[in-house]
């Protein structure tokens, strides 16, 4: 059974970006009312209060600003400019829960917000120009991308395929002995997180649902994840299909 119909386009960071920037003028508005409204009673406690307090409040929004170009600066050139492992670990474990708020209440799904988040994050582990051995390097799979009829189950041991090509497996197992890099097939979040246990990787290469590598990278943070977002032409969770040469690019661009 070949999967003749077209893979889905790259996400755009784009929104991501937008948003990131929205949330930024909101976190400033934010502070700065957090230091006019005690001005007033600062004032009576001691007259050079207010000042005083507006300096730290004007420095913290200056760091958000600051770091909110760096980011836009730091995916725009594909360069790590200043600190991206750091800021990488802001958008992750800060920004992304409050820009999906955001993006709720400006009626954006969370699904189009994941995949932006997604491409963002490839962007900024791209930038920082990893080189990783073979060894290192795990392609970690969805169990949904093995064709559901398939009586050889791969979980845990890809060697299992019998290589028919009626699904995408054939073609990662060959990328993976092509390139002698490690390659495992998961059944959910907490097997893939006991398979990044044992195996050690110094860099991950996922693909699943916007959903599923979001909450992934999350997890795996500060360890780089690159994510591939599969697609689904029989509905989520079965029978999806990736672009295996996504994964070689992917996987060319990290290589020693």
């Amino acid at each position: 059974m070949g999967y003749k119909g077209p893979y889905q386009g790259p996400p755009r960071k784009r929104l991501f970006v937008a948003l990131m920037g929205v949330t930024c003028l909101l976190v400033v508005g934010l502070i700065y009312l957090g230091w006019w409204i005690p001005t007033m009673g600062l004032t009576n406690i001691h007259p050079g209060l207010p000042r005083i307090v507006g300096m730290v409040f004007a420095v913290l929004s200056g760091m958000a600003v600051l770091g909110t170009l760096l980011l836009v600066l730091t995916t725009a050139l594909g360069k790590d400019i200043l600190g991206t492992k750091f800021m990488r670990g802001v958008v992750i474990k800060f920004l992304l829960p409050l820009i999906e708020q955001i993006g709720s209440l400006c009626g954006i799904s969370k699904d189009t917000i994941r995949q932006s988040f997604v491409a963002m994050n490839n962007s900024l582990v791209i930038s920082q120009r990893l080189k990783v051995k073979p060894d290192r390097i795990l392609i970690l799979l969805p169990h949904c991308l093995q064709l559901s009829q398939c009586e050889i189950k791969v979980t845990g041991d890809i060697t299992k395929c019998l290589r028919c090509g009626r699904c995408d497996i054939m073609g990662l197992a060959e990328l993976a002995q092509k390139y002698q890099v490690e390659i495992s097939v998961a059944t959910g979040g907490t097997l893939a997180r006991k398979v990044i246990i044992e195996k050690r990787p110094k860099l991950v290469l996922a693909v699943a649902c916007e959903r599923d590598l979001t909450s992934g990278i999350k997890d795996c943070y500060p360890l780089p994840v690159i994510g591939v977002l599969n697609d689904r032409p029989y509905g989520p969770c079965i029978d999806t299909r990736v672009d295996v040469n996504k994964i070689e690019a992917a996987l060319r661009s990290v290589l020693v």
